[in-house]
């Protein structure tokens, strides 16, 4: 990817065109074409095929992307999914299985792709993780996005990965739940009604202000931008955040579980 990159940039600046000339050219950010070229994020075939027309490259970039290396820890969708985040100036998260992956210490990530099945080997966890935890640093920039996560009490109350970790992951939420833009809540088991029984997604809004979801079920995963869909993902969302903790009442839970351990 960095090989790619090094090749577009180098393209690029022969034909005369800046990072923000050639993304206004495609309909794109000037910060995307920036990911690509310092091989952050992909270059997608489509894309490519219209660079090599506009740059005059002779099929170059094609060319290279046919020949690198298949990867396929991460699907499609998703690799687009986490492209998006990554530039999102909004993210809200819904999820009753496990803590959200932005969310997650590197101990509780580990345990989440160990108990996958069929089995990963210990090498391609640790790859998992690592990037896991790299998704992680939005949270912490100077640009970092406004985040909503709400999670299903029981979430928050298995030991996964034992009880150590299922500590130490409780702390990292309750540290979590005071940065700034950033707002935790838990739907508490008790509640007679559950806007989200159907599973977990996710909402993005793009630096364009397009609004896009996310989610994933046990053999796939898909990316929307549907507006219909998108919109009723979004009503879903706002009925979970009335009907979880506030805030305030989701750090006193997380205090009394980190009593209890």
């Amino acid at each position: 990817m960095k090989m790619v990159g090094a090749l577009l940039a180098t393209f690029r600046e022969a034909a005369g065109h800046t990072q923000r000339s050639l993304g206004e050219h495609f309909v794109v950010s000037e910060q995307q074409i920036a990911s690509i070229e310092q091989g952050r994020r992909p270059l997608k075939p489509d894309l490519a095929d219209q660079l090599d027309d506009l740059l005059d490259t002779k099929g170059a970039l094609t060319a290279a992307l046919a020949h690198m290396p298949e990867v396929d820890l991460v699907p499609l969708w998703a690799e687009e999914f986490l492209d998006r985040e990554r530039e999102a100036i909004a993210i809200s998260s819904y999820e009753n299985q496990v803590v959200p992956g932005l969310l997650q210490t590197e101990a509780y990530a580990w345990a989440v792709f160990r108990g996958r099945v069929p089995f990963y080997g210990e090498d391609t966890i640790a790859r998992l993780a690592a990037a896991r935890l790299e998704r992680q640093r939005i949270l912490h920039g100077e640009d970092t996005p406004i985040t909503c996560f709400v999670v299903w009490e029981p979430v928050v109350r298995s030991p996964i990965g034992g009880r150590e970790v299922w500590a130490e992951q409780l702390r990292h939420l309750r540290a979590c739940s005071e940065l700034p833009g950033l707002m935790l809540q838990v739907l508490p088991l008790d509640r007679t009604s559950h806007a989200g029984l159907n599973g977990p997604f996710v909402l993005l809004e793009t630096p364009e202000h397009q609004r896009l979801a996310y989610t994933e079920n046990q053999r796939g995963s898909q990316l929307i931008a549907d507006s219909d869909e998108v919109a009723i993902l979004t009503q879903k969302c706002a009925m979970l955040r009335s009907q979880a903790l506030t805030p305030e009442d989701t750090r006193d839970l997380l205090d009394r579980l980190l009593g209890e351990k």
